[in-house]
């Protein structure tokens, strides 16, 4: 049996002889009963024992009585044997296992205890929070309650940081065409009571921009309607961008006309009262504004005027049908060959909006020089192609594409036109005298004129000139 074994099989009496010992030589002589007193005695000192590890008990009383085995025995040996006594008790003493008979060895604590440690993992968050009294928000009312909130606080933007932050968002919407984009973006500021100026940013934006943007600023504006806009802040924008008009049209000549049609397209989607128009009747001085205010009452008194003014902007060019779109360009061209204004021409093409579809005006335009037999109107279509040209409007690719086609339909062509070969070959060195075509497309044009033949029986069998 090891030596812890017979520590703590030890008999109690063996425990209890010092200090009955002790007592004696005090000289206590109490009367007291005899079975209390020892009764009480041996459960005190068991109760110390037990609390006590035994190799320190074992260590205070060999080193006491000076004896060199657990029994007591002395010998010649005695030094020897306390020091292989001592080195047993640590091996003891120094062992994992429990004292007590009971657990598996684990760390103490979970691991939170012992020196030089950090604690048990997670229990920095159970750290009651201190509030600093020199902290803004520190409220000692508050803080006996335990209402305290900390709420983030969004600025109030400035005139200047919501033109700032506006403009990419609505140019970026031109792009994607998402209204609710837009109404997520906005949503990551506070405009305060200038909420109405999203509706003047968005519409002098769209003075700048192409027809089918201002149709895409009108559906903007529907659609904020009142999730961002009122009806009072719809007024209020209005209100400001006619007095505004002076500065505007610096920029935009055609201001009031667009800024009468934002007027009567926004009575039409609902978002402005026709009583707007009728505040302003006799109370404004502005020229620019009282255009402005007669284009809007012209367009909602016309018959049909609601229905009317759904495409008050126009259609779209890449939502407008092909056959529309090839019938405007032949009356963009009817009314250059009577007017022979180049500009006109470039701004009534730039409002289509169909740059991918530029090749069908080249087609459009050789066809009428072929089909007209007349150098003039020659002359006309290479000075406007050759404008388009050079302005970009036209790019070479489109260009090309359109005299391919001529090329692919010449035989359709030559049952009404005989003689479209020869003239295209005339007009193909026109052109490339223009810098409109490069030497081998000039070298189609030639070859598709082909072979002499006879013009029809009875002729004396003269050939084609």
């Amino acid at each position: 049996m090891d030596l812890y074994s017979e520590v703590a099989d030890a008999p109690i009496d063996d425990v209890e002889a010092p200090v009955g010992k002790e007592a004696e030589t005090n000289g206590t002589s109490t009367q007291v009963d005899s079975s209390v007193m020892s009764s009480s005695a041996s459960v005190d000192e068991r109760l110390t024992r037990r609390a006590k590890r035994p190799s320190k008990y074992l260590m205070k009383h060999l080193n006491k009585e000076g004896s060199s085995s657990p029994n007591g025995q002395n010998g010649s040996g005695a030094e020897g044997s306390a020091t292989g006594l001592v080195n047993g008790i640590r091996t003891v003493k120094n062992l994992r296992r429990p004292r007590n008979g009971y657990g598996r060895g684990l760390p103490k604590k979970g691991g939170a205890g012992g020196k030089g440690v950090w604690g048990k993992p997670g229990s920095e968050l159970d750290v009651p929070e201190v509030m600093d009294e020199k902290d803004p928000n520190y409220d000692s009312d508050s803080l006996d309650n335990g209402d305290v909130r900390i709420e983030t606080i969004v600025p109030q933007l400035t005139h200047a940081e919501i033109n700032k932050h506006l403009e990419p968002i609505i140019l970026e919407y031109y792009g994607h065409g998402d209204t609710k984009e837009v109404a997520l973006a906005l949503e990551d500021y506070n405009f305060g009571e200038n909420r109405y100026l999203i509706a003047v940013v968005a519409i002098e934006l769209a003075m700048d921009h192409k027809p089918s943007n201002r149709e895409m600023t009108s559906v903007l504006l529907s659609d904020l309607y009142t999730h961002f806009l009122t009806e009072r802040e719809m007024e209020k924008a209005l209100d400001q961008l006619l007095r505004n008009l002076p500065d505007l049209v610096l920029d935009t000549p055609d201001a009031p006309t667009i800024l009468g049609n934002f007027i009567a397209r926004s009575v039409a989607d609902d978002t402005l009262a026709p009583r707007f128009l009728q505040n302003y009747q006799g109370k404004v001085e502005c020229d620019l504004a009282k255009q402005a205010l007669a284009r809007a009452d012209v367009l909602l008194s016309m018959k049909h005027g609601m229905t009317r003014l759904d495409n008050v902007w126009g259609v779209g060019g890449g939502l407008r049908p092909v056959t529309s779109l090839v019938r405007s360009m032949g009356l963009l061209l009817q009314e250059y060959l009577t007017s022979d204004d180049t500009k006109e021409a470039a701004r009534c093409l730039r409002e289509l909006e169909v740059p991918h579809f530029h090749h069908e005006l080249v087609y459009e335009a050789v066809v009428l020089a072929l089909e007209a037999v007349n150098e003039e109107t020659e002359n006309s279509v290479v000075k406007l192609l050759k404008s388009f040209y050079d302005s970009t409007i036209v790019t070479p690719d489109q260009m090309k594409n359109g005299i391919y086609r001529v090329l692919d339909d010449l035989d359709d062509i030559c049952l009404d036109v005989p003689n479209a070969a020869m003239y295209l070959e005339r007009l193909g060195g026109k052109c490339k005298t223009a810098g409109l075509i490069d030497e081998a497309m000039l070298q189609k044009c030639n070859a598709a004129r082909g072979r002499k033949r006879f013009v029809s029986e009875g002729d004396g069998g003269r050939f084609k000139d």
